[in-house]
């Protein structure tokens, strides 16, 4: 029995190495695609370009690992089944669930390695790939001019080249335009050649010109700004030296990004998501004696009374305001109409400014309730979004376990191996856990779904599925049997002629 389990230990190694760095490098290569525009002409060293390939590889594994463990264990037991090994081994009185004993603990060590990743190296993988990411997209292009074209690569200088040789140092027509008095173009140097080399540091671009002309205007005289004056100087040979410095990658501390909800442990979400939830709860407590304190008054108010919605009409309107520039006169009679009781109070004259002034109050009480209410808003999905991090924390090594009980069963089902059927099948198989996952998770960030069940979503939908999977593989059942299915229809088909003839 442990000759069969080491053998199929050793099928099952092969290609689930095999299709994990499979789908790891179709993964990169998506990263790739989808930042290319970030990372070319920028003079990127080939160790940064490394790192930044090996940690998002590392940011990966959770999808890679769930679609190899799915794929190797279909093509694993579709060659076992393909070449009659699975019913030698059947024969012999052994089923398809001892079979698959060894390749279950295995997915259950996997599974264990999987939330070990997902809890400790997943946060650092993370914090070091978004860190060192933000730094390369903040990166400016390498120092490159090209001919004919104005290059402000180098802060405060604008130069242009009308020509260069094919050794690319030698330039010709040269126009380098200073711009760090911050006046506009009152400094220009004109070089009809020259050459470009680099220090020896590396750190610096030095242009060395010849018969060339420079020109600055003169901004400190009385009147420049009638008489133009500016000054030009003739030079034979002329060296001029810019920092490069700025081209070099800069790293930013990595402290900004630890707090990020996807860079912490389940430990340090914990505190985090009780943290949130006490700031909220005191925040909303506070707000609320506020509110109770500022309008208490409103708990006096008959709220059975029905008014008019607006509080004078136009008429009353134009007839209150003749009344407030008028000459006072205190027999004048206030205007006709269903005005509030509370208006009734006041002088006919004052009543539409009492009216502004409520309506401005009511106005600024509404954007206040506004801002409030969406700044609950943000919090509570913050707080979601720290709840969503700490089930996936979980749900990684569960799925391990999940699509081994749907690519093991199947693979013994189907009965072929290689990368033709078994890709296509486990590629729907993931391709539903994806968009399942994906769309419980988004209806849970956003309220519609408790976290649980939107994050465990595909779990609860493809559980079943593995289940009975495995219970068809292990009961010898004939699922995609071709022939199986025709008589099984065939005597569907009989069954509804022989009722059909009898009545």
């Amino acid at each position: 029995m442990k000759k069969i389990y080491l053998f199929v230990l050793k099928s099952y190694a092969g290609p689930f190495v095999l299709t994990f760095f499979i789908a790891l490098f179709i993964l990169l290569m998506q990263f790739l695609w989808k930042y290319i525009d970030d990372l070319v002409g920028k003079g990127l060293e080939l160790d940064v370009v490394l790192r930044l390939l090996f940690y998002a590889g590392a940011t990966f594994v959770p999808m890679a690992l769930p679609l190899a463990i799915l794929l190797s264990s279909l093509m694993t037991f579709g060659n076992l089944g393909e070449h009659y090994e699975l019913v030698a081994m059947k024969s012999a009185g052994i089923s398809v669930w001892k079979v698959m004993r060894p390749l279950v603990w295995l997915s259950v060590g996997i599974s264990i390695f999987a939330f070990f990743f997902s809890n400790n190296l997943l946060p650092v993988a993370n914090l070091k790939f978004q860190s060192l990411l933000y730094d390369v997209r903040q990166q400016k292009l390498a120092f490159n001019i090209n001919e004919g074209i104005f290059y402000n690569g180098i802060e405060n200088y604008v130069i242009r080249v009308g020509e260069k040789d094919n050794d690319g140092r030698t330039i010709y027509d040269v126009h380098i335009y200073d711009h760090t008095d911050r006046l506009g173009n009152i400094k220009v140097t004109t070089a009809s050649s020259g050459y470009m080399e680099l220090s020896h540091d590396h750190k610096s671009i030095i242009f060395t010109l010849f018969d060339g002309y420079s020109y600055t205007e003169v901004m400190s005289t009385r009147n420049y700004r009638e008489n133009r004056p500016f000054e030009r100087t003739a030079f034979k040979q002329q060296r001029l030296k810019f920092d490069l410095s700025e081209f070099d990658l800069t790293r930013t501390q990595e402290d900004l990004f630890k707090s990020h909800y996807t860079m912490l442990n389940i430990k340090q979400l914990n505190y985090y998501i009780d943290s949130l939830n006490m700031r909220l709860a005191d925040r909303r407590m506070r707000y609320e004696e506020n509110f109770i304190r500022r309008f208490n008054h409103l708990s006096t108010l008959d709220t059975t009374i029905k008014t008019n919605q607006s509080v004078l009409k136009p008429n009353e309107r134009r007839n209150a305001e003749a009344a407030s520039v008028s000459d006072t006169d205190t027999t004048k009679t206030a205007p006709k109409g269903p005005l509030m009781p509370v208006l009734e109070n006041f002088p006919p004259n004052e009543r539409v400014a009492v009216a502004d002034l409520a309506i401005n109050s009511v106005r600024t009480t509404k954007d206040n309730i506004v801002f409030n209410k969406n700044d609950f808003a943000v919090q509570l999905e913050n707080i979601r979004k720290h709840e969503w991090v700490w089930h996936k924390k979980f749900t990684l090594s569960f799925a391990c376990l999940i699509l081994f009980f749907i690519g093991a069963p199947m693979g013994a089902i189907i009965r072929k191996g290689g990368l033709g059927l078994p890709v296509v099948i486990s590629v729907l198989f993931f391709v539903a856990y994806h968009i399942t996952s994906i769309t419980g998770e988004k209806a849970a960030k956003v309220g519609d779904l408790s976290m649980f069940t939107g994050v465990w979503l595909s779990s609860m939908v493809l559980l079943p599925v593995g289940l009975f999977l495995a219970f068809k593989a292990t009961t010898d059942a004939s699922l995609l049997d071709a022939d199986s299915w025709r008589k099984y229809f065939n005597r569907i088909a009989l069954a509804l002629r022989l009722k059909k003839a009898a009545t």
